[in-house]
C-alpha cells in the first residue's frame, strides 16, 4: 500500500474524489506559516492508503479536482517513483531524479507555489 494525501482547501469547489479504492488513515487540521495572500492560514490534511497499482489513476483524478487557482499540488511516492499532481497536470518521474523534480518544480513556480511550498519528499 501507498500514502496520500490531498488537502481540502486545494480542491475546486464542487468536485470530489471518489471510486478509488482508499483507505482513510489521518484527516488533520494544522496552521500554515508560508501560505500566500491567496491561500487559507489554515489547511486540512485528508491522508489515505491506497494499492500501489492505482497510483495513475490516482494521479489522474487528483488533477481532476485541484484548484488551478492558489498554487496547490499533492505528491505521493511509490516504487520508487515520484507523482506530484497539479490541476490538469501529473508529472512521474523516478525519485531522486533532479531533471524530472526540476520540471515539476519549474510548473509548480508558473502557477504559483511559492518557494518554500515545493518542498516534497521523494522516497527510493
Amino acid at each position: 500500500m501507498a500514502l496520500g494525501y490531498v488537502l481540502v482547501e486545494s480542491m475546486r469547489p464542487g468536485t470530489r474524489l471518489e471510486g478509488l479504492p482508499l483507505t482513510l488513515t489521518k484527516i488533520e487540521r494544522y496552521p500554515v506559516r508560508n501560505a500566500t495572500p491567496d491561500q487559507p492560514s489554515v489547511w486540512t490534511t485528508v491522508e489515505f492508503q491506497f494499492p500501489e497499482e492505482e497510483a495513475g489513476r490516482l494521479a489522474d483524478a487528483l488533477a481532476g479536482i485541484l484548484d488551478e487557482h492558489g498554487g496547490w499540488y499533492s505528491h505521493f511516492n511509490v516504487s520508487g517513483e515520484t507523482f506530484v499532481i497539479y490541476a490538469g497536470r501529473v508529472f512521474r518521474y523516478p525519485s531522486g531524479d533532479k531533471a524530472g523534480r526540476a520540471e515539476a518544480e519549474e510548473h509548480g513556480r508558473s502557477v504559483g507555489v511559492p518557494e518554500p511550498q515545493l518542498d516534497w519528499d521523494e522516497y527510493e
